[in-house]
């Protein structure tokens, strides 16, 4: 049942990711402009050269605020990775005591070998 819920739930951000792929290719292009804008505009020596890289820094402003709803596909790309993570987690065997001499020597001796 716990594979059924980690199904799911990974198929549902997948869903969600590829619903906010286009806002987050947008997100990223938006976001190198607006660097790239900021930093012509500290080189920028004459006042005509940081008006524009202004304007475009503004206009690549607006296309980055417009393209918040990415952030969601972040979010989806964290569930996966946790989902997936999950899935592949090993489960802890528990360990019985036995009174068998060898079942225990055998524990002992990989524990030994896992330490060093």
């Amino acid at each position: 049942m716990k594979k059924f819920g980690l199904l799911l739930l990974g198929g549902i951000a997948v869903l969600v990711l590829l619903g906010t792929l286009g806002p987050m290719i947008g997100l990223a292009i938006s976001a190198v402009i607006l660097y790239y804008a900021a930093k012509e505009f500290m080189k920028a020596e004459s006042t005509g050269k940081k008006v524009l890289w202004a304007i475009i820094g503004l206009i690549a402003l607006s296309a980055t605020l417009s393209n918040v709803p990415a952030l969601v596909g972040i979010v989806a790309i964290v569930v996966l990775y946790m989902v997936y993570k999950k899935w592949n987690q090993q489960k802890e065997e528990e360990i019985t005591e036995v009174d068998d001499p060898f079942v225990n020597f055998e524990r002992e001796w990989s524990e030994l070998k896992k330490n060093y």
